[in-house]
């Protein structure tokens, strides 16, 4: 145990570092920031979730996933979650698309609170008042909510259609990134990450298919995603080209 229940198991160290060496290799001059091992965030850095999901794992539960994302020029560029129990694979890349399994997935095309299916993740890090809350207030709407217990799925899942939105209230950023950008490739909405100094403190996540989003975002007080994410440095340098 790291913490309550947080659970570590040696499969996440080893696979962390055979993912580390295996890019070290191919890409000498990135950066690396991982969970288990840690890292700096850099202009090109890989991020990455040996398992996401490892309170399944350690049950035998196959409800868990890798997840790696690539960061450059203050945006994520790739993002890939493999489900290696149900053999399925998401990738995305910036500006074009998001796959499973090399088919292309979108969002879903929910409108009816009272038919969509929301899941929540819970974080120590913040007030367990705020969690019951949110998820009071989307009972309350007509919403199902669920726990998966694996964020970076959760995410995965919304880009597929499987669940029309994921929330919440604090994440690291190798559990989100990839999923984030799936997100969003598959014509979702989401909240700020990047450009709320995600990448180095974690923040809150949300994602949804645009026609419930705003109600998600009420209920967990997560703010929509006006524009790109852009770290705060790569932002500074857009606006400044702009005026230029």
């Amino acid at each position: 145990m790291k913490g309550p229940q947080d659970y570590l198991t040696e499969t996440d160290g080893a696979v962390e570092a055979h993912i580390r060496a295996r890019l070290s290799e191919a890409f000498p001059e990135d950066g690396f920031l991982g969970e288990e091992t840690g890292g700096a965030p850099r202009d090109q850095v890989w991020v990455v979730d040996p398992i996401d999901g490892t309170a399944n794992f350690a049950r035998a539960i196959p409800h868990f996933c890798i997840s790696i994302a690539f960061v450059a020029g203050g945006e994520v560029q790739l993002g890939g979650i493999v489900n290696p129990a149900l053999d399925e694979t998401y990738l995305a890349r910036l500006g074009e698309g998001a796959t499973r399994n090399g088919r292309p997935i979108h969002v879903s095309e929910t409108t009816d609170i009272t038919a969509t299916s929301f899941e929540m993740g819970w974080s120590n890090r913040r007030p367990l008042a705020s969690y019951v809350a949110a998820q009071s207030e989307l009972f309350e709407a007509g919403s199902n909510v669920r726990r998966g217990a694996s964020g970076a799925l959760g995410l995965a899942y919304v880009a597929d259609g499987r669940s029309d939105g994921y929330a919440e209230l604090h994440m690291n950023p190798w559990d989100c990134l990839a999923g984030l950008l799936l997100v969003r490739e598959a014509g979702g909405v989401t909240g700020p990450f990047l450009s709320a100094d995600g990448l180095a403190q974690g923040g809150s996540v949300l994602a949804a298919t645009p026609a419930v989003a705003d109600i998600l975002s009420r209920a967990t007080t997560i703010p929509l995603l006006a524009g790109r994410d852009l770290l705060p440095e790569s932002q500074s340098r857009a606006q400044s080209l702009r005026i230029a």
